[in-house]
């Protein structure tokens, strides 16, 4: 099935150039089934292109799902015009009394912040007390992730020496999960953050299961089943050039940067990048829409019962 998404966004002409199956608003009205609603809480400065890397993920699966674009309220944006964020956007404020299948909430390019810092995080901790019960399932994405995982559990986020920057090998490490279904032994993933989350923290709470680690990087997708959390704390949904444009910017900087590990052919950052993960990252949304098609409420407004684990 394909993903619902407004006919102007400007991540339209991409996915349908790709392929992506996209179903315009007129066609959607005519539908007898219910799609999915999942929300997508933007904290990326590129707007645009976080939300064209998640609805092309989305846009993949066998079901019809209805995307909605969510912004903070009290948190001006740098590099995307208000035009489309007017045009396409609602505040948290705007949607917080509906209900969502799914939520997602995005990385930001502020991990060195202390929580407490970041300007709307008293903002983003409302929001997160509300996923509890607005949202059946919810999926947090890099500094997303840390935040959840110190605003759930106390999880603390250390600081590295230098960036995990690059593609590294990460390890199945349950492969039972619904999540992981299909997924090989081990396969790549993009890393690209100055924090880290420990496995001996996640392992210290219960309720949490750990799915993906790489002995390089720590660890990469926790679940939590009671809570119907997941945890990912690098960048899946990465485009095949977002490392590049990332350490070009940062070479254009002066900003003493490491070539991105294991992206470019033999190292060389005059050779185009090759996509080692899309595949996995197409798998993981899949899974991941389709265990929320099967455990969610028909009827939206029941969405945010308690859910057993399991």
């Amino acid at each position: 099935m394909p993903i619902k998404i407004p006919d102007q966004l400007p991540a339209r002409e991409i996915l349908v150039r790709e392929g992506v199956s996209i179903m315009d608003e007129h066609t959607a009205r005519r539908q007898d089934i219910r799609p999915l609603q999942i929300g997508l809480l933007n904290l990326m400065p590129d707007k645009i292109r976080t939300e064209t890397q998640f609805a092309r993920l989305m846009g993949a699966t066998p079901l019809q799902v209805e995307l909605t674009l969510v912004r903070v309220g009290n948190h001006k944006a740098k590099h995307t015009s208000e035009e489309h964020l007017i045009s396409f956007y609602q505040t948290w404020d705007e949607v917080k009394h509906r209900k969502f299948d799914g939520f997602i909430i995005t990385g930001a390019p502020i991990e060195l912040l202390p929580f407490e810092e970041v300007t709307y995080w008293k903002e983003l901790e409302q929001i997160l007390d509300w996923t509890t019960t607005n949202a059946h399932s919810s999926f947090f994405i890099c500094w997303g992730a840390m935040a959840a995982a110190w605003h759930f559990h106390g999880i603390p986020k250390y600081t590295l020496e230098k960036k995990a920057f690059g593609v590294y090998r990460h390890l199945n490490d349950a492969p039972a999960s619904p999540y992981l279904a299909g997924f090989s032994d081990d396969f790549a993933v993009p890393v690209s953050r100055w924090t880290e989350v420990r496995r001996a923290d996640i392992k210290a709470k219960p309720g949490l299961e750990m799915l993906m680690e790489s002995s390089a990087t720590g660890p990469c997708l926790v679940s939590e089943p009671t809570g119907n959390r997941l945890y990912m704390f690098n960048h899946i949904e990465y485009d095949s050039t977002s490392l590049k444009e990332e350490y070009d910017r940062d070479v254009r900087a002066g900003t003493r940067i490491d070539v991105p590990h294991e992206y470019y052919p033999n190292n060389d950052p005059g050779r185009p990048p090759l996509n080692r993960w899309r595949s996995h990252a197409h798998l993981l949304f899949g899974n991941w829409i389709n265990r929320v098609y099967q455990t969610t409420s028909f009827e939206l407004d029941k969405v945010g019962a308690p859910v057993k684990a399991g």
